[in-house]
């Protein structure tokens, strides 16, 4: 026998005794299980984590399953080191397992716990008993932690959070010392106990963990404000406008944080403006709106937009960002056939359900049936899988597709599942056109979108996961069922109320700048609303409204909750998650050269377009690309504001940033210099007019900033005017300015 068998001999036979005094002694008292002690263990160490263990390469020549989500394989792995160094059973207190963490061998992880802690009894305990795996352990079925929203006012500034595990057989314990406590922010101190202590004034989120199940808690921390008197936005007490606004004022009055006032005329009109049709009122516009004394001329003025043409054109240029219509993949008809589609379907205000059915379900020729077109783009099933979860339901699937995802219940079982519903659409190329033949993502030419009979995506251990719904019963659809019609009426059905709340918070966000759920796409268990109620009310109400995008919009433009004026009050002052005040936000590119083209009076060139057509009804993303045909103008400035280029399902792709660059562009850029000196833009009209100095003021600030100006306005104003030898000059010195201002630059 050689001297390693002899070794693994010996291991053997310790393993085997060590198992017995165990069973010897399991009478005594419970035993330490493996799947319910050692692995929360595992998980409270941060052993298991990306940073250490959990990598997909492991740390050190040791390697766990990420967070805790394969037991067989960590049981495996902590058991099968022969050498005896890692799990020494016959003196327990010698194993790496403890030493490492305790730092009394040199461990990369630094020191995790201490001997007189829990988790060293527990892994101690474990060793001890001969490192076996019990049989039969009850599953973990529910987490209680308590509380779960809590508002806690100075002097407090600590936090007790209890943790209760309960299993599958009824039993219960106390596992607040052994869960895993994440803060969203670090604006909390967290102790290894669950005690939360104010490292600063501010709302947060933890995420309570335990083995597989996680549960937010929602903490604030106040500053103490005894004087706190409640003001609803008007200045009295009076009830709230509407049913939203109940929501939204008794979480401000929790916190104690008074609204700000309702907005004026002014900025509620650019602000219904830009966010309905991504446009600023006409100066004729604005002087009747501002000018109208009746008390329902801002729903009147909702309803007006919301039946406009630039309401389709501005959702159209929306859900072309989410659906990816763009001439690389689609080709120059299937962007305008598609975008077509959408903005027709959008403008006779098809129902939100089905719409997105024809979406799902679409298929045949990419001419003759334009929704086809949703899956031309995506050219495997990984991308339409992740695409229709992120896009429909809010699921941001792409960590399970290697691991069981770390933050939401969803399994790698779940992804393969979920993606197999997808896996069977095929292209038939009648034509490809494509000018670069090295580039195979490059199509132009029909199409005909198909669905395959058979052909599935395999598991990556090799097994094949049967197609399977993202619920909670991960339902499956009838064998021989088509599966993307099966899945449009399952997606799309008014019992899936993810799908009803997705749309809405799409909807908020876009109206309010931020989401009930932020990021608006990012729906799981451990992200949760800000308003949970009011996410309820607003998808109960859209699904019983038949899926009615414009009554939805509706009613979230008529709250005072959308009407708050953006200047904050020294309450709200520091808030931006709770709707105190509204939401200061950059305008889109589309929105800002549509914006300068209406000023100015001067068309922007887009390349492949006729002159006049605005920003926002622009169908794809470039029509001719820039190895063809030099960038327009246009097409520059949309790229420098931030339009995405359509390559991702995800809203997260168009940036609202501000840049040195776009300072640069607009205080001494070309576009702006040409568009303010041509000679009939709207600057030369007035001038032709011979038009007083006073009213050429007044027009240029209706123009641009959609009110009068103020008297220091005026004055400052008249007197550059009177002071200056060329008139013309300085007109477009004082619109260039008005131009650059952030009264003009942002959506306020």
């Amino acid at each position: 026998m050689t001297t390693a068998q002899l070794h693994f001999s010996s291991y053997f036979w310790l393993l085997m005794v060590a198992a017995l005094l165990g069973d010897l002694s399991a009478s005594a008292a419970d035993p330490v299980t493996f799947d319910r002690d050692v692995m929360a263990v595992l998980s409270k160490g941060g052993c298991n984590m990306g940073t250490c263990h959990g990598n997909k390469n492991g740390k050190g020549g040791f390697k766990l399953s990420l967070r805790g989500e394969d037991p067989d394989f960590d049981f495996a792995a902590l058991t099968r080191d022969q050498s005896g160094r890692r799990l020494n059973l016959s003196s327990p207190e010698q194993s790496l397992l403890l030493l490492k963490p305790l730092m009394e061998v040199p461990h990369q992880g630094g020191r995790r716990f201490d001997r007189d802690s829990p988790e060293y009894r527990i892994l101690r305990d474990w060793i001890a008993s001969g490192a076996r795996r019990t049989a039969n352990v009850p599953q973990l079925r529910e987490l209680i932690v308590e509380p779960r929203d809590v508002v806690l006012e100075e002097p407090a500034d600590r936090l007790q959070i209890k943790v209760e595990a309960v299993y599958a057989d009824g039993s219960r314990e106390d596992v607040t010392r052994l869960a895993v406590y994440e803060p969203a922010e670090p604006n909390i101190g967290i102790s290894a106990d669950g005690l939360l202590s104010r490292e600063a004034f501010a709302t947060s989120v933890v995420n309570v963990r335990y083995l597989a199940q996680q549960v937010p808690v929602r903490v604030a921390f106040l500053r103490s404000n005894p004087d706190f008197v409640w003001q609803s936005p008007s200045g009295s007490t009076g009830s709230p406008a509407s049913k939203i606004d109940e929501f939204i004022f008794a979480r401000l009055q929790k916190l104690k944080m008074n609204p700000s006032p309702i907005c004026d005329d002014v900025t509620f009109l650019r602000r219904a403006y830009l966010d309905l049709i991504g446009q600023l009122p006409t100066d004729q516009e604005a002087r009747t709106f501002v000018r109208n004394a009746a008390a329902d001329k801002r729903s009147r003025l909702i309803d007006e937009l919301l039946f406009s043409q630039g309401f389709a054109d501005l959702q159209s240029q929306r859900w072309a960002d989410l659906l990816r219509i763009e001439e690389k993949t689609l080709d120059r008809k299937g962007v305008q056939d598609f975008h077509a589609w959408v903005r027709h379907s959008i403008a006779t205000n098809e129902s939100y359900d089905r719409f997105v059915k024809q979406i799902v379900s679409g298929r045949g020729s990419s001419y003759a049936n334009p929704p086809s077109n949703y899956y031309r783009a995506m050219r495997d099933p990984a991308m339409r899988a992740e695409s229709a979860a992120q896009v429909f339901l809010g699921l941001r699937l792409q960590c399970a597709k290697c691991h069981n995802h770390p933050f939401d219940e969803w399994t790698q079982n779940d992804y393969y599942g979920w993606e197999n519903l997808f896996a069977r659409v095929d292209y038939e190329v009648i034509s490809n056109n494509r000018r670069d033949n090295n580039d195979k993502h490059e199509f132009d030419g029909e199409q005909i979108v198909w669905l395959k009979h058979s052909g599935d995506v395999p598991h990556p251990n090799g097994n094949v996961i049967p197609p399977r719904f993202l619920d909670q019963q991960r339902s499956e659809p009838a064998a021989g069922a088509d599966r993307l019609l099966v899945l449009s009426d399952w997606l799309a059905r008014p019992a899936n109320r993810r799908f009803a709340e997705v749309q809405v918070n799409r909807v908020w966000e876009q109206l309010l700048g931020r989401g009930l759920v932020d990021p608006i796409d990012d729906f799981r268990a451990t992200n949760p609303p800000s308003h949970p109620a009011l996410l309820d009310y607003l998808a109960d109400e859209f699904i019983a409204s038949g899926f009615d995008n414009r009554q939805l919009y509706r009613a979230i433009l008529n709250s005072q909750a959308y009407q708050l004026a953006s200047e904050p009050n020294s309450s709200n002052r520091d808030d931006e998650r709770h709707f105190a005040k509204g939401i200061v936000r950059r305008l889109s590119a589309e929105q800002l050269a549509d914006a300068v083209s209406q000023v100015t009076g001067v068309p922007i060139a887009f390349n492949g377009y006729p002159v006049g057509l605005k920003a926002t009804q622009i169908p794809g993303v470039r029509a001719i690309r820039p190895r063809d045909q030099p960038s327009a103008s246009g097409d520059q400035f949309l790229t420098l504001f931030g339009k995405p280029p359509r390559l991702q399902s995800c809203e997260c792709e168009r940036s609202n940033e501000t840049t040195l660059a776009q300072a640069f562009q607009l205080i001494s850029g070309p576009l702006l210099n040409e568009m303010l000196t041509r000679s009939d833009n709207h600057l030369g009209r007035l001038l032709e007019d011979e038009t007083s100095n006073e009213t050429l003021i007044d027009n240029l600030y209706w123009q641009t900033l959609s009110r009068v100006p103020t008297e220091r306005e005026r004055a400052a104003a008249l007197h550059l005017l009177s002071s200056s030898s060329n008139r013309r000059t300085t007109l477009e010195d004082l619109t260039w300015a008005l131009m650059n201002s952030a009264e003009f630059l942002l959506r306020r």
